[in-house]
């Protein structure tokens, strides 16, 4: 008889509901106990999207309120010795994306509004700020406890109108009257905890309440959202097996597979490798690895930011940072880098301790295929459907042949008769006369096919054009546009664009490729 799937939590952000049915539940509640003993009452926690921060803060909200019943067996219990029921106000602003301030002020009056049957209300409390003030004096005065307050997802309102200085300008106003009220009743607070993706300074939040402890990249906080190395191995080993058996493998290979695709995520310097916490669980559910975390698509926030600081896509690894280059408050952000570490298709990869030097990258095949599907609109005009469709599965079965011509070929005919996306026929009147587009290009499509490549690779002799890694072969590319394929070549031969990978056992195919202006595709190559 085939072993019974567990039941997975795709989804569920109530930490009871969690525990009651049953779902699978990797323990965390240690690192909930030790947030709930900070010195410090204040604590704000930054993750990208689908990280598991309304579990957490659901978690949290249980632990406060003295739900000892739900933590029986689990690490909380044995470190918890009181359990007194403090009373909690948990915000959760997920269901104010999308919306004008009165949109967002109504949402607040609704949350507001289910406290108040509990604690009370006063006419005088007008507008939603006073009336947090009066629900936390209040609830106070009732219980003689100190009050627990959670907002989850602060900033969702303030996402989508980064790049409207105005809607930007109303919607902190709104949410500054309700958060200034925090610091004002300090002393009345056991626990504040806020959870989101970014940081806006100028937020009450973080203006006024001076002493807010920022947990984000904490080593001792790395791993308290995601699934480490150990978790997967330990609590989740029986999963694993039962998707190996599915896909008739080893465990191990399994275990391989699910590393590349959902791992590699860290969140300070010393942080364990994380797994992206929904991806691995829709895996589990589905019985099927594949790309789960751009189910929504790439945030609209991000990449009108990445326009509006003129990103170079390619360039988004293996970068050399300190930490006030991506670590940085939203209103202060030269560049998207903040968002896209942030957001989560950045990570930590590295940190050289005595130059206080990161280095960050995209953090596995997931990220790497849904971060080029997203991009693809806007860089190179290509709706990501149309190159999945029939092009892919033939480009990507001949590099894997090894026949470079055939996938030229394959590229070649692509790009001569793709349809372009509403809009952009213009732009690209102006784009496509430039080597750099089809830089683009070539690198957007190769990373949707989980194909290692990186553009302008500095060496002795020299930029590179672009070099592709296949598990047997290195391809090393230069582009022409108003030269020939030859003297592309040529430049490869003459500047040893090759020679750094000449020695690592893999064969080194070098590539001149020429495009021509009006067609917009590939006119000729020399291998």
């Amino acid at each position: 008889m085939a072993e019974k799937r567990r039941k997975y939590p795709v989804g569920i952000q109530t930490f009871s509901r969690l525990i009651r049915e049953g779902y699978v539940y990797v323990d965390k509640t240690d690192l909930v106990w030790q947030m709930a003993n900070e010195d410090n009452p204040f604590l704000f926690l930054a993750r990208p999207r689908r990280f598991g921060k309304s579990l957490l803060a659901s978690t949290l909200h249980s632990f406060f309120a003295g739900e000892r019943e739900l933590f029986r067996g689990l690490k909380a219990e044995q470190l918890e010795w009181d359990w007194q029921q403090y009373p909690v106000l948990h915000f959760d602003l997920s269901g104010t994306k999308h919306l004008e301030p009165q949109g967002v002020k109504d949402e607040l009056d609704r949350q507001l509004k289910k406290m108040e049957r509990l604690y009370g209300c006063a006419s005088g409390e007008t507008t939603p700020g006073m009336r947090l003030a009066g629900l936390i004096e209040r609830a106070y005065e009732q219980t003689k406890l100190r009050v627990v307050v959670i907002v989850d997802e602060y900033d969702a309102p303030l996402l989508d109108v980064l790049h409207e200085d105005d809607s930007l300008r109303q919607m902190r106003d709104v949410l500054q009257e309700f958060y200034q009220r925090l610091k004002m009743l300090e002393p009345l607070i056991k626990c504040c905890f806020i959870t989101g993706i970014t940081k806006f300074s100028q937020l009450s939040i973080f203006s006024t309440i001076n002493n807010i402890s920022i947990i984000s990249m904490l080593p001792k906080y790395a791993a308290l959202c995601g699934i480490t190395e150990q978790e997967l191995t330990t609590t989740l080993a029986p999963d694993i097996a039962l998707l190996a058996r599915e896909y008739e493998c080893t465990p191990e290979e399994m275990h391989r597979r699910l590393k590349e695709r959902y791992d590699g995520y860290m969140f300070s310097e010393r942080s364990p490798e994380i797994y992206n916490p929904f991806s691995l669980f829709k895996a589990f559910s589905t019985q099927k690895v594949t790309n789960y975390w751009f189910e929504s698509g790439t945030p609209t926030f991000l990449i009108r930011q990445m326009q509006k600081f003129n990103t170079d896509i390619t360039s988004l690894n293996d970068l050399e940072v300190s930490a006030s280059a991506f670590d940085k408050p939203t209103e202060a952000m030269t560049t998207a880098l903040p968002l896209l570490y942030q957001s989560g298709y950045l990570t930590i990869k590295g940190y050289d301790r005595e130059g206080e030097i990161y280095t960050l990258g995209i953090p596995n095949q997931e990220v790497q295929t849904g971060y080029a599907e997203g991009l693809m609109p806007t860089y190179i005009g290509l709706d990501a459907t149309d190159v999945q469709t029939g092009f892919a599965l033939k480009f990507w079965r001949a590099l894997k042949k090894d026949d470079i011509d055939l996938a030229l070929r394959q590229m070649q005919a692509f790009l001569a008769g793709i349809p372009y996306v509403e809009g952009f026929k213009k732009k690209l009147e102006q784009v496509a006369v430039k080597e750099g587009f089809y830089e683009y290009t070539f690198y957007l499509i190769f990373n949707m096919l989980n194909v290692y490549a990186r553009t302008q690779v500095k060496c002795q002799g020299g930029r590179v054009d672009m070099v592709v890694l296949m598990p047997q072969t290195t391809y090393v590319f230069e582009l022409k546009m108003h030269e020939t394929a030859q003297k592309a070549l040529e430049q490869i031969n003459t500047n040893g664009y090759a020679l750094p990978y000449e020695t690592d056992g893999r064969r080194v195919v070098r590539v001149g490729l020429h495009f021509d202006l009006d067609s917009r595709t590939l006119d000729d190559w020399v291998v």
